[in-house]
Protein backbone atom coordinates (compact mmCIF):
# COMPACT_ATOMS: atom_id res chain seq x y z
CA UNK A 1 0.00 0.00 0.00
CA UNK A 2 1.65 3.43 -1.01
CA UNK A 3 1.62 5.90 2.00
CA UNK A 4 -0.11 8.56 1.89
CA UNK A 5 2.52 10.82 2.14
CA UNK A 6 4.37 9.89 -0.80
CA UNK A 7 2.74 11.15 -3.88
CA UNK A 8 2.96 14.69 -2.46
CA UNK A 9 6.26 14.53 -1.61
CA UNK A 10 6.71 13.55 -5.22
CA UNK A 11 3.86 16.05 -6.64
CA UNK A 12 6.02 19.05 -4.62
CA UNK A 13 9.03 18.08 -5.81
CA UNK A 14 8.13 18.05 -8.97
CA UNK A 15 6.39 21.36 -8.93
CA UNK A 16 9.55 22.50 -7.87
CA UNK A 17 11.28 21.07 -10.97
CA UNK A 18 8.82 22.85 -13.25
CA UNK A 19 9.10 26.55 -11.61
CA UNK A 20 13.32 26.32 -11.77
CA UNK A 21 12.64 24.80 -14.96
CA UNK A 22 10.79 27.46 -16.51
CA UNK A 23 13.47 29.72 -15.31
CA UNK A 24 16.97 27.96 -16.09
CA UNK A 25 15.61 26.97 -19.40
CA UNK A 26 13.61 29.76 -20.50
CA UNK A 27 16.81 31.72 -19.23
CA UNK A 28 19.45 29.33 -21.50
CA UNK A 29 17.12 29.93 -24.79
CA UNK A 30 18.25 34.06 -24.99
CA UNK A 31 21.32 33.29 -23.16
CA UNK A 32 23.62 33.07 -26.24
CA UNK A 33 22.10 35.87 -28.27
CA UNK A 34 22.30 38.07 -25.27
CA UNK A 35 25.92 37.23 -24.06
CA UNK A 36 26.94 37.76 -28.18
CA UNK A 37 24.98 40.40 -29.62
CA UNK A 38 24.00 42.13 -26.65
CA UNK A 39 26.90 41.97 -24.17
CA UNK A 40 29.14 41.47 -27.09
CA UNK A 41 30.80 38.46 -26.42
CA UNK A 42 32.70 36.73 -29.12
CA UNK A 43 30.95 33.70 -30.23
CA UNK A 44 34.15 31.35 -29.12
CA UNK A 45 33.52 32.57 -25.92
CA UNK A 46 29.69 31.31 -26.18
CA UNK A 47 30.93 28.08 -26.78
CA UNK A 48 33.95 28.10 -23.85
CA UNK A 49 31.41 29.19 -21.31
CA UNK A 50 28.82 26.37 -22.32
CA UNK A 51 31.09 23.96 -22.63
CA UNK A 52 32.47 24.81 -19.10
CA UNK A 53 29.19 24.88 -17.57
CA UNK A 54 27.95 22.00 -18.83
CA UNK A 55 30.83 19.91 -17.51
CA UNK A 56 30.81 21.49 -14.18
CA UNK A 57 27.16 20.78 -14.11
CA UNK A 58 27.54 17.37 -14.51
CA UNK A 59 31.32 16.65 -13.35
CA UNK A 60 30.88 18.20 -9.97
CA UNK A 61 27.92 15.25 -9.45
CA UNK A 62 30.09 13.51 -8.53
CA UNK A 63 31.71 16.01 -5.54
CA UNK A 64 28.09 16.88 -4.15
CA UNK A 65 26.72 12.95 -4.37
CA UNK A 66 30.10 12.23 -2.26
CA UNK A 67 29.51 15.63 0.13
CA UNK A 68 26.12 14.73 0.33
CA UNK A 69 26.36 11.07 1.44
CA UNK A 70 29.38 12.09 4.08
CA UNK A 71 27.35 14.90 5.43
CA UNK A 72 23.71 13.69 5.35
CA UNK A 73 22.53 16.76 4.43
CA UNK A 74 20.82 15.96 1.92
CA UNK A 75 18.21 19.00 2.40
CA UNK A 76 20.81 21.47 2.71
CA UNK A 77 22.05 20.82 -0.63
CA UNK A 78 19.37 20.78 -2.29
CA UNK A 79 18.45 24.63 -0.67
CA UNK A 80 21.50 25.53 -1.56
CA UNK A 81 21.71 24.13 -5.07
CA UNK A 82 18.45 25.22 -6.25
CA UNK A 83 19.27 28.83 -4.32
CA UNK A 84 22.61 29.36 -6.17
CA UNK A 85 21.30 27.77 -9.63
CA UNK A 86 17.85 30.30 -9.44
CA UNK A 87 20.18 33.40 -8.09
CA UNK A 88 22.00 33.11 -10.93
CA UNK A 89 19.06 33.66 -13.69
CA UNK A 90 17.81 36.95 -12.86
CA UNK A 91 20.99 38.75 -11.91
CA UNK A 92 21.91 38.24 -15.66
CA UNK A 93 19.93 40.85 -16.01
CA UNK A 94 22.06 43.92 -13.84
CA UNK A 95 25.44 42.27 -15.59
CA UNK A 96 27.02 45.01 -17.41
CA UNK A 97 29.30 42.88 -19.65
CA UNK A 98 30.00 39.60 -20.59
CA UNK A 99 32.79 38.57 -18.34
CA UNK A 100 30.02 39.07 -15.46
CA UNK A 101 27.36 37.36 -17.21
CA UNK A 102 29.81 34.46 -18.42
CA UNK A 103 30.14 33.84 -14.56
CA UNK A 104 26.51 34.03 -13.44
CA UNK A 105 25.92 31.56 -16.78
CA UNK A 106 28.83 28.86 -14.68
CA UNK A 107 27.41 29.22 -11.47
CA UNK A 108 24.35 28.53 -12.66
CA UNK A 109 25.38 25.52 -13.79
CA UNK A 110 27.59 24.67 -10.55
CA UNK A 111 24.24 25.14 -8.72
CA UNK A 112 22.55 22.31 -10.43
CA UNK A 113 25.55 20.11 -10.07
CA UNK A 114 24.79 20.85 -6.11
CA UNK A 115 21.61 20.04 -6.00
CA UNK A 116 20.87 17.50 -7.93
CA UNK A 117 22.07 14.29 -6.68
CA UNK A 118 20.61 15.37 -2.99
CA UNK A 119 17.12 16.02 -5.15
CA UNK A 120 17.29 12.80 -6.28
CA UNK A 121 18.44 10.97 -3.70
CA UNK A 122 15.59 12.47 -1.50
CA UNK A 123 13.29 11.45 -4.08
CA UNK A 124 14.28 7.75 -4.19
CA UNK A 125 13.81 7.45 -0.52
CA UNK A 126 10.61 8.73 -0.81
CA UNK A 127 9.17 6.81 -3.57
CA UNK A 128 10.35 3.48 -2.05
CA UNK A 129 6.30 2.72 -1.40
CA UNK A 130 5.49 3.67 -4.58
CA UNK A 131 8.06 2.61 -7.28
CA UNK A 132 10.53 4.59 -7.68
CA UNK A 133 10.07 4.34 -11.65
CA UNK A 134 6.74 6.07 -11.21
CA UNK A 135 7.72 8.53 -9.08
CA UNK A 136 10.74 9.45 -11.66
CA UNK A 137 8.01 9.39 -14.41
CA UNK A 138 5.47 11.80 -12.25
CA UNK A 139 8.73 14.60 -11.50
CA UNK A 140 10.55 14.54 -14.74
CA UNK A 141 6.96 15.06 -16.69
CA UNK A 142 6.72 17.95 -14.43
CA UNK A 143 10.10 18.83 -14.85
CA UNK A 144 9.19 18.85 -18.99
CA UNK A 145 6.55 21.15 -18.33
CA UNK A 146 8.59 23.78 -17.00
CA UNK A 147 11.21 22.48 -19.72
CA UNK A 148 8.71 23.93 -22.40
CA UNK A 149 6.66 26.81 -20.46
CA UNK A 150 10.23 28.57 -19.77
CA UNK A 151 11.20 29.17 -23.49
CA UNK A 152 7.70 30.18 -24.54
CA UNK A 153 7.62 32.80 -21.69
CA UNK A 154 10.84 34.39 -22.46
CA UNK A 155 10.03 34.49 -25.91
CA UNK A 156 6.70 36.48 -25.05
CA UNK A 157 8.53 38.61 -22.87
CA UNK A 158 11.22 39.57 -25.98
CA UNK A 159 8.44 39.86 -28.58
CA UNK A 160 6.37 42.05 -26.13
CA UNK A 161 9.08 44.07 -25.01
CA UNK A 162 12.57 43.43 -26.69
CA UNK A 163 14.25 43.72 -23.34
CA UNK A 164 16.93 41.09 -22.32
CA UNK A 165 17.25 42.47 -19.18
CA UNK A 166 13.09 42.52 -18.31
CA UNK A 167 13.05 38.58 -19.39
CA UNK A 168 15.74 37.59 -17.29
CA UNK A 169 14.57 39.26 -14.45
CA UNK A 170 10.73 37.84 -14.69
CA UNK A 171 12.52 34.68 -14.22
CA UNK A 172 12.33 35.91 -10.37
CA UNK A 173 9.23 35.05 -10.21
CA UNK A 174 9.39 31.37 -10.79
CA UNK A 175 12.26 30.82 -9.19
CA UNK A 176 10.93 32.31 -6.10
CA UNK A 177 8.15 30.26 -6.77
CA UNK A 178 10.29 26.86 -6.63
CA UNK A 179 12.15 27.97 -3.37
CA UNK A 180 8.68 28.47 -1.50
CA UNK A 181 7.37 25.24 -2.41
CA UNK A 182 10.54 23.34 -1.69
CA UNK A 183 10.64 24.98 1.95
CA UNK A 184 7.20 23.64 2.37
CA UNK A 185 7.98 20.62 1.34
CA UNK A 186 10.74 20.00 3.42
CA UNK A 187 8.67 21.94 6.48
CA UNK A 188 5.99 19.05 5.99
CA UNK A 189 8.24 16.03 4.67
CA UNK A 190 11.38 16.55 5.86
CA UNK A 191 11.57 14.30 8.66
CA UNK A 192 9.71 11.56 6.80
CA UNK A 193 12.69 11.14 4.25
CA UNK A 194 14.99 11.75 7.11
CA UNK A 195 12.94 8.42 9.06
CA UNK A 196 13.14 6.37 6.41
CA UNK A 197 16.80 6.97 5.64
CA UNK A 198 17.58 6.05 9.27
CA UNK A 199 15.15 2.69 9.39
CA UNK A 200 16.73 1.67 5.99
CA UNK A 201 20.36 2.23 6.80
CA UNK A 202 19.58 0.59 10.79
CA UNK A 203 18.05 -2.29 8.75
CA UNK A 204 21.36 -3.42 5.70
CA UNK A 205 23.19 -2.99 9.32
CA UNK A 206 21.55 -5.53 10.89
CA UNK A 207 21.69 -7.98 7.65
CA UNK A 208 24.98 -8.71 8.33
CA UNK A 209 27.79 -8.88 5.92
CA UNK A 210 25.72 -11.69 3.71
CA UNK A 211 23.75 -9.24 2.35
Amino acid sequence: MISRKVLPIIFLMGLVSLFADITYEGARGIIPTYLTIILGAPVAVLGIVTGVGDFIGYGFRLVSGKLADATRRYWTMTFIGYFVNLLAIPLLAFAGDWQLASMLIILERLGKAVRTPSRDFIISVAAKDMGRGKAFGIHEALDQVGAVAGPLIASLILLRYNNYGLAFLSFSIPAILAMLILYATYKLYGMYEISRTRSERAVSTGLGRTY
